[in-house]
């Protein structure tokens, strides 16, 4: 982050290429639409580079920071879809962006993962849904998440155990 901090664009590849994944997860785990997701990344990687100065790693860790924008950029995403009637489109589904490191076997599997994960992210209500993504998704830390939302660590991680244990019946998943 130094580097893109001066200004160097390799490094803000890197970064994006390091984070991007994740941030999309994020996004599409509020935005509940692939186009949306897209959208509130390359929003939110924008935001990074232009306020890239702003970033003080004092004031917590940039996978927080870099989360909590593309989480905002989403948040603003599906309130504008919700005011404007969607579009007809004939595109296929955004992609998520890939690991080149990973198998199309491992690929396929991961997909099919986050697929079932965020359909059943979807029943659940809201405020658990939206932690749940920061911390699988985000891979932030309930502190991290509680302070992002600006909850008590507690409230996070009732909101997260009882998010997680109607995600446990949904899925089927044993203890």
């Amino acid at each position: 982050m130094a580097r893109v901090r001066d200004g160097d664009t390799g490094a803000f590849e890197e970064l994006y290429d390091r984070h991007a994944g994740r941030a999309f997860r994020v996004a599409q785990a509020i935005c509940r639409d692939a186009g949306c997701a897209e959208d509130a990344t390359q929003d939110g990687f924008l935001a990074i580079w232009t306020s890239r100065l702003r970033f003080d790693p004092a004031n917590g860790s940039f996978k927080a920071w870099s989360m909590s924008i593309v989480r905002n950029r989403a948040i603003d995403s599906r309130r504008a879809a919700a005011v404007r009637p969607p579009l007809q489109t004939t595109e296929a589904p955004a992609k998520e962006p890939e690991a080149k490191s990973l198998s199309v076997q491992d690929r396929v599997v991961a997909r099919s993962e986050t697929d079932a994960m965020l359909a059943s992210l979807r029943e659940l209500p809201g405020a658990q849904a939206e932690v749940i993504a920061l911390a699988f998704f985000g891979e932030l830390s309930h502190s991290e998440i509680a302070t992002l939302l600006e909850l008590p660590p507690g409230t996070v991680k009732g909101r997260m155990r009882l998010g997680l244990e109607k995600l446990r019946k949904r899925m089927r998943v044993l203890p």
